[in-house]
Order: C-alpha cells, then structure tokens, then sequence
C-alpha cells in the first residue's frame, strides 16, 4: 500500500510539473503583441518585423507617410531615431532592437520609456547584408532625460 500512496504522489507531481512547463504554444501566447508603425517604403523595416515575428511576437503593423509625430509623441530622443516604431507592453521600441533585447526588457520591466538601436547598424535584425561583416552596436534604454546601454550586439548576437 505504500508503493501505491508513493506511486499516486509521484504521477501527482509528474502531472503538476506537466501542466506548468510552458509549452511552445502557450510561450508564443505569452508575448503581449507589438504595434509597429512604419513607412511602407522602407524594406528594412518589414525585415524587422519578420525577425520579431520569428521570435514569437504577435505583430500588427501601422503603415504611415511620416513616423516622427509618433516618435515625439512617445518620448524618443532624437538622437535615438530611427526608421520604425514599435509598441510593446507599455514600452517603446525604436530601430532594430533585437527580439532577445526586448525579451529581456519585458522579464525585468524596467521604469523606463524603452530601448532603441540608432541608425541602421550593419548585421543589426532586418539590416543583414551577405558578405558584409556586422557591426558592433548598442542597444539604449531610455527615460526622460537619461539613455544607458542596455546590451551589446553585433549583428544578432549579444556580445
């Protein structure tokens, strides 16, 4: 009998440890879906977009003429602007922050107004040129009146 009580125990904790291991699916569910608001005529920008997607991000994309009033309106310095904006989790995206950047920005929730790439490093997610080295670059978080790296890249990797 006390094999049985054992044996219900363990299938009791195997079972519980099932159900809360996430599972590919629920881990895809679990990334709040990003607002991107770009230019049409920019292809990087759609790179981008299917990198982040790639990683599991639900994406709907905005499309308009001229992104700055966006970028004014959201609190992006302009020494951090870039071709598209992005809205995640109460947090701002600007330029080609890598999907790892962001993933850790959403697990420690920092106070702050979000993280930006600035310019079009080489090698950076959406800007990867065959044959052509990436470059090194950082990703910023930013707050009013302060910006810090966040991490350090080159090309998709954090270095």
């Amino acid at each position: 009998m006390a094999n049985e009580l054992t044996l219900s125990r363990r299938a009791l904790l195997f079972g519980a440890a099932a159900f809360a291991l996430p599972r590919p699916a629920d881990a895809a569910e679990a990334l709040p879906k990003m607002v991107v608001t770009r230019d049409p005529n920019c292809g990087c920008c759609g790179n981008w977009v299917k990198h982040v997607q790639a990683a599991g991000f639900p994406v709907e994309v905005v499309e308009v003429a001229n992104v700055a009033p966006l970028k004014l309106k959201l609190g992006v310095p302009d020494a951090l602007a870039s071709c598209h904006t992005a809205e995640i989790g109460g947090y701002v995206l600007e330029g080609h922050v890598p999907a790892q950047a962001i993933k850790r920005l959403l697990a420690e929730r920092p106070k702050v107004i979000g993280l930006a790439v600035a310019g079009m490093p080489v090698g950076s997610p959406g800007m990867e040129v065959p044959g052509q080295a990436p470059d090194i670059y950082d990703v910023v978080v930013f707050s009013a009146g302060r910006q810090n790296v966040f991490a350090r890249y080159r090309g998709s990797q954090p270095i």
